[in-house]
């Protein structure tokens, strides 16, 4: 911007008595004090330094001294009517010299009594040391500027004070319900209005929760961003983007930081009140820690997973930002999705933990994380060149050293992360297809979609009334039959049906003679009204039986 001068910014007009400081939690600048009314009805006018307006206040110094720096600590606007100010030039610039090295906020002049422009030795001077200088073209009284204004300081301090207090407040209640991680991060985000970002010691993302910005916007690139962000060994202020950061540790082990990110590159600084509730955050995920032994890279996969399963990032370039900081390659990959069934009583704790680190031995970037109950999820992502079937089976044996009873099953391949849920969806149904301690197929450890036959579809099917109600339709009276006479006709359908309507071959294998045999299927079709010649029908009955076998025998198949 140009030093020229420009009419100050004024506030909404207000009611007599009205002398608003701006939002809570905002410091006191050059620019809310003259937009102030008491200093607004003196037309005030900036000089220079329009682009440092806002430099906060801490105090307003009235003072017709000619050396008033020494009893200045910085931050003051100086107000001075002009009449101590040096003749010569070189006494101008030992004036504002002295203001800019104490750290004055800005020079206010009157033009009323000894001055009616700025001399051009003064605004010379304040532009070559950046110090804003504003001139008054009326008279004002310096002393209610003064009251004011400190009111307005005195009352931001108690305001600030008070909001301390509720973020301490807010934290050790926190704490006392053993609030996780990722309470402590979204609380933190709600309090500061900022982003708030756990991050562990290989700068991956672990929990992000946007304020103002999206998951794109706050996670792209990120482990470039996060290393260009030196740490420290308290909460701070550093790096190109001006991150506020807070070691996360506990007697000397340091487990990651907290992040507090700006509102825009170009944005407001991170002030005190920010630093406070970084710091507590940082407090709240150590205690978080300790009283949850669930690491924070498992709840991270578990939750990228689950979002990813149920569709719940706002949009695909989300998704890919939130991978990518967890430490998944997401561009030029091909992703493959695995569904691990593992009966808790068969495996240790975390048994993620064995699989992912297994799977790290293999060099193939890979998300491991809980979708439901003994229900594991992998997301592999291969190179193009890379062949799934070998780190897969991999995992399967793995698996199964965990569990005899573990069922890996696999869904397709993919090339988007967009189509992951539908690759999940497909690992799902087969493993919903698979009893714990169906036999593997021939050569490998886990189970596609290829594998699922009609006994496999109907047992993934067994909980739907459709099927059931099927069965009962086909072959309820067939059984009441069996159950009030004691026969077993049940029996010689299944042994008819087994050998495709071979009749003879059927018999033999029953035991039966073929009169006998006979007989019986008449009095199946009687009791079922249908024809057992009929392919069709016989087809029909076949489905009926499969499912009666899976509804009443819920094992290996």
């Amino acid at each position: 911007m140009n030093d020229s001068p420009s009419t100050a910014p004024t506030a909404r007009p207000p009611e007599t008595g009205d002398q608003d400081s701006g939002p809570p939690g905002h410091a006191l600048t050059v620019s809310d004090v003259l937009a102030l009314p008491v200093l607004a009805s003196g037309q005030p006018q900036v000089v220079t330094g329009v682009s440092h307006l806002d430099r906060p206040v801490r105090w307003v110094h009235i003072t017709e001294l000619t050396d008033p720096a020494s009893f200045l600590k910085g931050g003051e606007l100086v107000l001075t009517t002009g009449m101590p100010l040096p003749e010569e030039a070189a006494g101008i610039r030992r004036y504002v010299d002295e203001l800019a090295d104490v750290g004055a906020a800005a020079l206010v002049i009157e033009l009323v009594r000894r001055y009616h422009r700025p001399p051009d030795a003064l605004v010379h001077a304040c532009r070559a040391r950046d110090l804003p200088l504003i001139t008054l073209a009326e008279d004002v009284n310096f002393l209610e500027v003064t009251q004011v204004v400190h009111a307005l300081i005195l009352g931001n301090q108690a305001d600030a004070m008070r909001r301390t207090q509720r973020v301490h407040e807010a934290f050790t209640a926190l704490t006392l319900r053993g609030a996780g991680a990722e309470d402590v991060v979204r609380a933190a985000a709600e309090m500061s209005g900022r982003t708030v970002v756990l991050e562990n010691l290989v700068h991956q993302a672990l929990i992000c929760e946007p304020s103002g910005t999206t998951l794109e916007e706050a996670l792209t690139d990120w482990e470039r961003r996060s290393r260009a962000t030196p740490p420290a060994d308290r909460a701070s202020r550093g790096g190109p983007e001006g991150w506020l950061t807070a070691p996360v540790e506990y007697q000397g082990e340091r487990w990651g930081r907290v992040a507090m990110l700006p509102a825009t590159a170009t944005g407001p600084a991170l002030g005190a009140e920010h630093i406070t509730v970084l710091e507590r955050t940082a407090m709240a995920l150590t205690v978080a820690r300790l009283i949850h032994p669930t690491p924070w890279e498992h709840l991270a996969h578990r939750n990228a997973l689950r979002d990813l399963v149920e569709q719940r990032h706002r949009s695909r370039e989300d998704a890919h930002a939130r991978l990518a900081a967890l430490g998944l390659p997401t561009e030029n990959s091909r992703f493959l999705t695995v569904v691990l069934d593992l009966p808790a009583q068969d495996t240790a704790a975390h048994p993620g933990t064995h699989l992912a680190q297994d799977l790290r031995t293999t060099g193939i970037p890979a998300l491991v994380g809980e979708l439901a109950p003994d229900r594991l999820g992998v997301l592999l992502a291969l190179s193009p060149s890379h062949p799934w079937r070998p780190p897969v089976e991999r995992l399967s044996r793995a698996a199964l050293a965990l569990s005899p009873r573990a069922v890996v099953s696999v869904g397709c391949e993919v090339d988007d992360l967009t189509d992951v849920p539908r690759s999940f969806r497909q690992a799902t149904r087969v493993a919903e297809a698979t009893p714990p301690g169906q036999p593997l197929p021939p050569g490998r450890a886990f189970h596609e979609l290829a594998d699922i036959d009609l006994r496999r579809l109907l047992y993934a099917l067994r909980e739907d009334t459709r099927i059931q109600d099927y069965t009962e339709q086909r072959l309820g009276r067939l059984i009441d039959h069996d159950t009030h006479h004691g026969t077993d006709l049940l029996t010689t359908l299944r042994q008819y049906l087994d050998a495709a309507g071979n009749k003879t071959g059927a018999a033999r294998r029953g035991g039966l003679s073929r009169e006998t045999f006979y007989q019986r299927l008449r009095t199946i079709e009687r009791l079922l009204g249908c024809d057992l010649e009929s392919g069709e029908q016989r087809t029909a009955l076949h489905v009926a039986v499969t499912a009666l076998d899976i509804l009443r025998v819920r094992g290996p198949m």
